[in-house]
């Protein structure tokens, strides 16, 4: 049977792919290639489709015997969703009820879903636990609070099984260099630092240096996305076991700061990175980091790579695309 991955020619969708792939299992990648790119495919089959089409979703599924779906396709920047909700909600919202009539026409009753830790918005305890409040701050994190809900009600009214898998700031790059984040399509920290630390732009904006932490930066949870790439493998083996839906974070159970990003930056590149200091970004929480606990407890997961790990990895992918 084979694993349908739509956005697999995205970043987190691409590493996993890759995954699926050395472990030899059957996969095909479902992508507009709207905001993907087909060589992240390393050669993957791909069908070009839209989500929002349920008739294709129906013929791809059946075409390759599909029997589970991971699913990345969703547009994914804060800012965006706040000045153009319309793709928002089309895209993540309306998307995911296509994609999932299409699988249940052509008898695909598993899904593992990308989800995000933004469902949480400013967080009242730390660390985050799955059970802590849903309160999204933006379009963005509504819509995959949405598509978690809308998931959790064909469970009950169509018998889909599921895993979403919340997870914190997905960073780094392949290993060997392979693959990576393209910092001309993210407004993510990390690529951004790679940017002004490879002198492909200005200093990097550091959006506040006046926050209740050690250093005054924001503090986030930093997880390497082929630790990512492997808990979605671990979700499919989870729902081919017959177990029950289940909603984990993903993370490290770290903080780590802004300042602490530049350091390791300045370690791996020999030299400061340039950077000012601007105001915070509205509605930002001090800090952020997950209680991952669940996933090991129910997966068989954790994060297996640092922070130094992933700016490392960054760095080296980032130089060689330079």
């Amino acid at each position: 049977m084979t694993i349908l991955v739509t956005g697999g020619a995205g970043y987190i969708g691409s590493h996993t792919l890759r995954l699926l792939r050395s472990q030899h299992r059957d996969v095909v990648v479902l992508d507009s290639l709207v905001r993907g790119s087909e060589k992240n495919l390393l050669g993957a089959t791909l069908e070009v489709a839209d989500i929002c089409d349920s008739a294709a979703v129906e013929s791809i599924c059946r075409k390759h015997n599909v029997d589970s779906v991971i699913h990345f396709a969703a547009y994914k920047s804060a800012g965006e969703s706040m000045t153009h909700p319309h793709l928002y909600w089309r895209n993540n919202v309306e998307g995911t009820v296509g994609l999932i009539e299409g699988m249940l026409a052509a008898n695909v009753q598993q899904i593992v879903f990308s989800s995000s830790a933004a469902v949480y918005g400013n967080p009242d305890q730390l660390p985050i636990t799955e059970s802590a409040a849903i309160k999204p701050e933006n379009v963005y994190a509504e819509t995959k609070a949405m598509m978690e809900r809308i998931i959790s009600w064909y469970g009950i009214t169509h018998a889909l099984r599921w895993v979403s898998l919340r997870y914190f700031n997905a960073a780094g790059a392949s290993s060997d260099g392979v693959l990576g984040e393209n910092w001309d399509i993210t407004t993510n920290l990390i690529p951004l630092v790679m940017k002004a630390a490879l002198g492909a732009s200005g200093p990097l904006q550091v959006l506040g240096n006046d926050y209740p932490t050690p250093d005054g930066t924001g503090v986030r949870d930093y997880i390497h996305v082929e630790d990512l790439a492997d808990a979605h493998a671990k979700a499919v083996d989870y729902l081919n076991d017959g177990k029950p839906n289940l909603t984990v974070n993903l993370g490290t159970g770290v903080g780590t700061s802004v300042l602490q990003i530049l350091e390791a930056t300045k370690n791996a590149a020999g030299k400061p990175v340039p950077h000012e200091f601007a105001p915070r970004r509205l509605g930002d929480p001090a800090i952020v980091y997950a209680d991952a606990t669940l996933a090991q407890e129910k997966l068989g997961w954790a994060a297996t790579r640092s922070y130094e790990d992933i700016i490392n990895s960054a760095f080296a992918w980032h130089q060689s695309q330079s």
